[in-house]
């Protein structure tokens, strides 16, 4: 398969004349998993776990089974190990509430990396400073990647939770997580793995890394909006208290006291969105049947042509990583003397979609010296004639702009 037939699954691009690089906010949807979602709401709508009726079991199967795929996928040991959120920020907010906070002492540590997107950095600065323990930070080096060194000098025997991306979603820094965790489970820690901006684009196994926790979005992978992934171990999760109470997570209430549900449901709370289950059940199918191998070699192919175009444009700064085996679908840079919001407002009036800003990463900016970025990144339905069109405007945007720049 190549990216032109590729393209064609994704109906956005039939009408639109765009280059859309901005993956690594929200991918676009296939129709395959359009036409899915709207299969089950035309034939099986209805709330799970509900009813008695067939059109509920339905609906209860389409979401079990879902879940069953989902595991499998990323091969968790047990279904009831997957839990459903509306994205990773929720996911990350139910370990630092369930977990963090009834196992995080005084004067314990908590350790992320100063990579880490605001929903895996906030609620640890909210656990640290409601049990008065310390969070940490790993601090990368001059090439944009975390040292050994730098890892085994701030994980120590103090350290409970250790917090980290697997890919940096300003950077496209890929993080030895397995060696990470490896070293954290050593010390007596818990891992917990942000995989939003790496399940897209490579194969996640967690009992091979041995993750205590991993997140992830759907919509960053071809699914829907509102529906995030909370993977635990199952000894783990059955001792956490629950995050959110409603419908579906109880097991008995009494006018004082109430009993809950066994996993998965202690977590899910309310109706859920099923409708998004199924969209990332057909995404997985849709990403099993391009094969993550072919998404690798794709997307390889197309950053190392990206990285080796945007690197002849002596205007640009360009914040990435030097060794290419370390770096995934994004690159961020800034046109010298020029604010990223200009540029990616006028890379918008040539049809070419990038990101500008702080990325929800202002500490690992501010850490640098920027305040903020424009960011390209890639999914599979990218071509080298985008990154040709993308290289193309910044050269529009650098001649109405170099008169006033400073040399």
């Amino acid at each position: 398969m190549n990216v032109e037939e590729i393209k064609k699954d994704f109906p956005i691009f039939d009408d639109k004349d765009i280059v859309y690089l901005d993956s690594g906010a929200t991918s676009q949807r296939p129709k395959y998993v359009l036409d899915e979602i709207q299969k089950y709401y035309n034939n099986k709508n209805a709330n799970p776990h509900r009813g008695a009726y067939s059109l509920s079991v339905e609906s209860t199967e389409e979401y079990e089974n879902t879940r069953k795929r989902i595991a499998k996928f990323i091969n968790a040991r047990y279904p009831e190990e997957i839990i459903f959120s509306k994205n990773a920020s929720e996911s990350l907010n139910l370990i630092a509430y369930s977990y963090g906070l009834n196992n995080v002492k005084k004067d314990d540590e908590v350790v992320i990396s100063i990579m880490e997107h605001h929903s895996n950095l906030v609620p640890w600065q909210f656990v640290a400073r409601k049990t008065e323990s310390k969070l940490k930070y790993m601090y990368i080096n001059d090439e944009y990647e975390l040292t050994k060194e730098e890892i085994e000098s701030k994980i120590t025997d103090k350290t409970k939770i250790v917090g980290i991306t697997h890919v940096s979603n300003v950077l496209g820094t890929i993080n030895n997580i397995k060696e990470i965790i490896k070293y954290a489970h050593k010390k007596g820690a818990v891992v917990i793995v942000d995989a939003s901006q790496s399940i897209p684009h490579m194969k996640i196994d967690v009992q091979e890394l041995d993750a205590d926790f991993l997140v992830f979005s759907g919509h960053k992978m071809f699914a829907p909006l509102g529906l995030g992934i909370l993977y635990g171990k199952k000894e783990i999760l059955n001792k956490m208290d629950p995050f959110l109470m409603g419908g579906d997570m109880i097991e008995y209430v009494y006018e004082q006291e109430t009993t809950f549900a066994p996993l998965p449901n202690k977590f899910e709370a309310g109706t859920q969105n099923v409708g998004g289950v199924v969209g990332l059940g057909a995404a997985m199918d849709y990403i099993e049947k391009i094969g993550y191998d072919e998404i690798e070699r794709m997307e390889k192919e197309l950053v190392r042509y990206a990285r080796k175009e945007l690197s002849k444009l002596d205007f640009l700064e360009l914040y990435m990583t030097p060794n290419e085996e370390n770096h995934s679908a994004v690159i961020s840079f800034n046109i010298k003397g020029v604010h990223p919001h200009d540029v990616a407002s006028i890379l918008d009036s040539d049809g070419v979609c990038v990101r500008s800003g702080n990325h929800c990463a202002q500490p690992l900016l501010r850490f640098m010296g920027i305040d903020s970025t424009c960011r390209a990144s890639f999914s599979i339905y990218n071509t080298k004639e985008d990154v040709d069109r993308l290289v193309s405007s910044l050269r529009k945007v650098y001649d109405m702009f170099k008169g006033f720049v400073k040399k």
